[in-house]
């Protein structure tokens, strides 16, 4: 899916931006993920500016954003039982997959791949313990999600 693709690029070049800064340091917890559309031409515009600007040495504002090609795009992404995923994984810090499906009641496959999806878009982190038995630890890492929509 070529929007994820874009989205996906956004995201881990301003996460990489972000995490290269603050090498050293303690990591900030962000509150806010801006979601928004933009065109396939302002993406990238902006990825070269930001690039441009990295190369110079210039300081550029540490933020995270996902942002989608279309409304629709945005919609395939964001549906109200993903919106409701990504609530209940900041709400009760689920230890895995399985208990996060178990807390939605939903089956676990398909909690798998909801999860996968998101994941991808930059809204859900995955991180993988080897305790015993393997297992995927989701979360979210910001407060709100703040829709722009450019007019």
């Amino acid at each position: 899916m070529i929007t994820n693709m874009k989205a996906k690029l956004v995201y881990h070049f301003k996460q990489y931006h972000a995490d290269s800064k603050n090498e050293g340091k303690k990591a900030m917890k962000v509150k806010n993920m801006k979601v928004g559309i933009r065109s396939e031409k302002e993406l990238f515009d902006e990825v070269r500016d930001v690039w441009g600007k990295l190369e110079k040495g210039e300081k550029i504002k540490k933020h995270k954003a996902v942002y989608f090609e279309s409304l629709e795009a945005m919609r395939k992404v964001l549906t109200e039982e993903r919106l409701r995923i990504v609530k209940t994984i900041k709400k009760e810090h689920p230890s895995s997959i399985y208990e996060l499906a178990k807390i939605l009641g939903r089956d676990v496959k398909n909690t798998f791949d909801d999860i996968q999806f998101l994941a991808q878009a930059g809204l859900v982190e995955l991180t993988k313990i080897k305790k015993g038995r393997e297992r995927t630890i989701p979360t979210v890492k910001y407060d709100k999600i703040l829709l722009e929509i450019e007019v």
